[in-house]
């Protein structure tokens, strides 16, 4: 028996190829309307994304590059504390302070990126830095 569920109403499909241009094209205006890429052609043909279309926020691509540059910079002062332990130099508290913090800054700045509220963060990572 093949993958997925029994309940799938579903079981058709409809291959439609695409230039890099338009499937770019394609990609953007599903992550602005907020949906996936088949209910969102579903929605272009049939007008309406079906029950059970999932509702996604668009992503702002912009946001989300700036936060990768910070991560790197994030996981550099992480190794260089990591180095000095193993070293076996002692770590300064501000700057464990600092890791976390930077940590925290990143954390907040993707669930602003993803179009969500810091109250929507998973139970217990909502803390402060000591």
């Amino acid at each position: 028996m093949a993958g997925g569920s029994n309940k799938r109403q579903r079981n058709k499909q409809c291959l439609v190829r695409f230039t890099e241009q338009e499937f770019a094209e394609l990609s953007t205006k599903a992550d602005l309307a907020g949906r996936p890429k088949a209910a969102f052609l579903r929605a272009a043909a049939l007008g309406n994304v079906g029950p059970r279309a999932q509702r996604r926020p668009p992503a702002d691509h912009k946001a989300l590059r700036q936060i990768l540059g910070h991560c790197g910079r994030i996981g550099n002062n992480i190794n260089q504390i990591a180095k000095h332990l193993n070293m076996g130099d002692g770590v300064s508290l501000p700057e464990l302070r600092e890791a976390l913090s930077a940590y925290l800054e990143i954390r907040n700045a993707i669930l602003v990126a993803l179009a969500m509220k810091k109250e929507d963060a998973p139970p217990g990572k909502k803390g402060r830095v000591p």
